[in-house]
């Protein structure tokens, strides 16, 4: 089992073999090319996502700026939409269903790294001759028809359920049940939405 494959399997690995090293420095280039294009060359744009984000429905659009780590374990549903400065660390599959709203600032993270320093810090690898690190990664799961508001942080492991509102500035630590509402840091379920949220009573 390569690096790559570790690395999607949840496993410890090297984020500096195996060609990921190079995968992420071409998915940062082609972040840095999609970022400086307007918001009306939609041709160009749509040719580098297709290059970038080649896993995604029909109906997203991007705003930019756009980070990403490697742009292909991110799957995108249909008619979903990511406001500016969206981050996605995609060491671990993310997913992103159809219809979902992202505000801006929102960052999704799947890479973990050891608590203890003498395991997290970077090191001379004897056997390929470089420096390295050690990390492992959880992926990230956001169904459909959810909205996540600005500024809020993902963690790798994490699963939205459908229909959830996250509030604006949180940190999701954990899942989160189907149609809930919920903010805070940790992010908790603050209740569940229902019928009575209609827009048409307020």
């Amino acid at each position: 089992m390569d690096n790559r494959e570790k690395m999607l399997k949840g496993l410890m690995y090297d984020p500096f073999q195996d060609g990921l090293c190079e995968d992420r420095t071409k998915a940062h280039a082609l972040c840095q090319q999609y970022n400086l294009l307007r918001d009306d060359q939609l041709e160009e744009k749509n040719k580098i996502l297709d290059e970038l984000i080649p896993n995604r429905k029909e109906g997203v659009y991007i705003q930019g700026p756009l980070y990403v780590d490697y742009g292909k374990y991110i799957i995108i549903g249909k008619n979903s939409y990511m406001n500016f400065n969206f981050t996605a660390l995609d060491c671990s599959l993310i997913t992103i269903g159809d219809n979902v709203f992202i505000g801006p600032n929102v960052t999704l993270v799947t890479p973990v790294h050891p608590l203890r320093y003498q395991e997290r810090n970077i090191f001379f690898n004897e056997e390929t001759k470089q420096y390295t690190d050690l990390e492992y990664s959880k992926p990230i799961t956001i169904k459909d028809n959810c909205w996540i508001a600005s500024n809020v942080t993902i963690i790798g492991g994490v699963t939205i359920g459908e229909g959830c509102v996250i509030g604006a500035g949180s940190v999701v630590t954990r899942d989160i049940p189907p149609h809930s509402l919920a903010f805070g840091n940790p992010a908790r379920v603050i209740r569940k939405i229902t019928e009575e949220d209609t827009v048409y009573k307020k």
